[in-house]
């Protein structure tokens, strides 16, 4: 036996990783002590060792067997899945383990909206808008973007949460108390314990979204609070995910700009496949009165023509270098060039948004705070309406 004491935990977490998976590490700080000692297996009464550079060893009490030696030994196969954290030992489930803290996946043949819809369409090669420079200045060509998502901030996920539902969900007393005579009349189908967006006790903007996957319909509400057997909000909206209807012009939604929140959203599970094909969410913090569509509505009364109008889409040059990025945020990087991100509401300028998710990396989304504003240029999808 021979005690190996006070090694360095970076290289201790390198043998570790080497004895369980080959090509996966384990980061820790401090030092521990482990004991190494050769160690006999015997596998229904068969003696079998594993290489002597995948030898097990003893700390606190506790024996570390290698995984991988282990499970090949009882005729199981071993594959890690580092996009879920996943390890799977013999045959995989049907659907691919979901960490705690992830939301659930978008249901596969879920189309939100049709290809053609204007959240879908291409517009990498749109002309660039005339007064594409002054609307830069106006949202801050010096400004970084901002991921307003992530994992946990403060005790709160980061983003705007979403739920998806079965068509048999049942269906909930929703009562508006600011914007009913622009809102589209419950019942609604969400869950009393659907997530709130910034938690419960939030102070903020408090969006709820709910995805209806057997019925394509998309429900979102503002400023929603759990009440009784219900939900009381300031507003909410319906959404056909088939048709992808426009709602009255001059309507306000879940989102000032009387735009549907759950499309613009920056998902997990699409940014880590590689492709997201559909327009993003941002928000600014001054707008002009008026809107471009799909936008219906503005939050605004100044006449400043240079202020972004509800609507506008901004799309990161297509001569922007991403191959810095992680994979992840190469996606997003794509997406903003083919299909641009959209001014949804008033708040802190070039924050864009998505779902919160325990599988995204904070440090790595703080990478995209170095595209400034000027990285972008505005394109002419339509005019705009007073």
């Amino acid at each position: 036996m021979g005690k190996w004491g006070s090694w360095k935990a970076g290289t201790i977490g390198f043998l570790c990783g080497a004895v369980f998976f080959s090509g996966v590490t384990y980061a820790a700080t401090g030092t521990i002590t482990v004991d190494f000692r050769q160690i006999h297996y015997f596998f229904d009464g068969v003696s079998k060792q594993p290489s002597k550079d995948a030898q097990g060893f003893m700390y606190k009490n506790t024996i570390y067997v290698p995984l991988r030696f282990v499970s090949e030994s009882l005729g199981k196969s071993v594959e890690w899945v580092n996009a879920s954290s996943s390890v799977y030992i013999g045959k995989k489930p049907t659907q691919p383990a979901r960490p705690p803290g992830a939301p659930p996946a978008s249901p596969s043949g879920l189309q939100v909206f049709p290809k053609d819809h204007a959240w879908n369409t291409d517009i990498s090669a749109y002309p660039v808008h005339a007064n594409s420079k002054n609307f830069i200045a106006s949202i801050g060509a010096g400004l970084g973007m901002h991921a307003d998502f992530g994992t946990v901030w403060d005790g709160a996920p980061i983003g705007i949460p979403y739920t998806i539902v079965s068509g048999n969900q049942p269906k909930v007393k929703v009562t508006f108390t600011d914007y009913g005579d622009e809102s589209d009349p419950g019942p609604y189908p969400i869950p009393l314990n659907a997530p709130v967006e910034g938690g419960p006790d939030s102070s903020g903007d408090r969006h709820v979204i709910v995805v209806d996957k057997d019925n394509q319909m998309l429900y979102e509400l503002y400023n929603a609070h759990q009440s009784g057997q219900g939900w009381t909000a300031s507003g909410g909206a319906k959404w056909d995910l088939k048709t992808g209807a426009q709602r009255p012009k001059y309507w306000t939604s879940a989102d000032a700009a009387g735009l549907p929140i759950f499309p613009g959203l920056v998902r997990y599970d699409e940014a880590s496949s590689g492709e997201i094909n559909h327009a993003l969410r941002f928000t600014v913090s001054k707008t002009q009165k008026g809107f471009i569509f799909p936008a219906s509505h503005y939050a605004s009364s100044s006449t400043d023509a240079n202020l972004p109008p509800m609507g506008l889409r901004l799309r990161l040059r297509q001569d922007f270098n991403i191959s810095g990025y992680s994979s992840t945020n190469q996606a997003i990087l794509r997406a903003l060039k083919k299909y641009g991100m959209i001014v949804a509401d008033n708040g802190s300028s070039l924050y864009l948004s998505g779902a919160p998710d325990s599988r995204w990396n904070d440090d790595d989304l703080h990478n995209l705070g170095k595209i400034k504003g000027s990285d972008f240029e505005v394109v002419d999808t339509g005019k705009i309406e007073k």
